[in-house]
């Protein structure tokens, strides 16, 4: 079977980025992480990405899209661009977990003793958006809205584990896990990072429907009203 040639968009957190891979090899990367600007530029990536790989959207064999949990309207507008590429040419959508492609990119970091990998994703004040992997890519914690604290992390640091922590949301934890066994990295969402995941469903055919597919928000928008004033 042939490598297959899939768009990658990543939207999840301030990252605005688009990779074009041919199975896990990055052909093109276009990414920024200039904030609250993902409705203007990811068309303009996304068409740089196929230029720069002398690639046209007609080639593509799938389109895989950062599928959450991270920021609402950022996952929105990925999907949302996803499924038109794919609703216009016929192309089966496939969706990544954003905190499994994290962990999954971290796991390349190796450490001298049994670890897990917990990616984290900024979310308001101190909560993140996180979940705990082994070294096999097993999922030991679901995704979930965590509020950090010094002990959150003991139960596994006990039992011997060495944690890595990665993603915008471990800025945060810093300053609580000081254990010896507790790492940070600088790995951040990427759109290179979906690749490995998605060429797997892709081989699955773990396609999802075009019609009905949400993005995983794990918590609903945070929506104010103004007060009113009156006069």
């Amino acid at each position: 079977m042939p490598e297959p040639l899939i768009l990658n968009i990543e939207t999840a957190t301030d990252v605005c980025s688009v990779a074009l891979c041919l199975g896990e090899e990055v052909l093109a990367l276009v990414e920024s992480q200039t904030v609250n600007d993902h409705a203007a530029q990811l068309t303009t990536y996304i068409d740089q990405c196929m230029s720069k790989a002398v690639y046209g959207l007609g080639d593509l064999d799938a389109v895989a899209v950062s599928g959450g949990p991270g920021s609402y309207t950022s996952l929105r507008i990925g999907v949302a661009t996803a499924k038109g590429i794919c609703y216009a040419l016929d192309k089966p959508l496939l969706a990544v977990p954003t905190l499994e492609s994290l962990a999954y990119a971290a796991r390349r970091i190796a450490v001298d003793q049994p670890t897990l990998y917990c990616p984290m994703i900024d979310a308001r004040r101190m909560e993140v958006y996180t979940a705990l992997y082994d070294e096999e890519g097993r999922e030991l914690m679901a995704p979930a809205a965590v509020v950090l604290h010094e002990n959150w992390l003991d139960e596994w640091l006990q039992k011997g584990y060495a944690v890595v922590c990665c993603g915008n949301g471990s800025d945060k934890a810093r300053p609580l896990f000081v254990s010896p066994q507790v790492f940070f990295i600088d790995l951040q969402c990427s759109a290179q990072h979906l690749s490995p995941l998605s060429v797997e469903q892709f081989i699955q055919g773990a396609f999802v429907d075009l019609a009905y597919y949400e993005p995983f928000y794990l918590k609903p928008p945070n929506i104010t009203t103004p007060k009113n004033t009156g006069f």
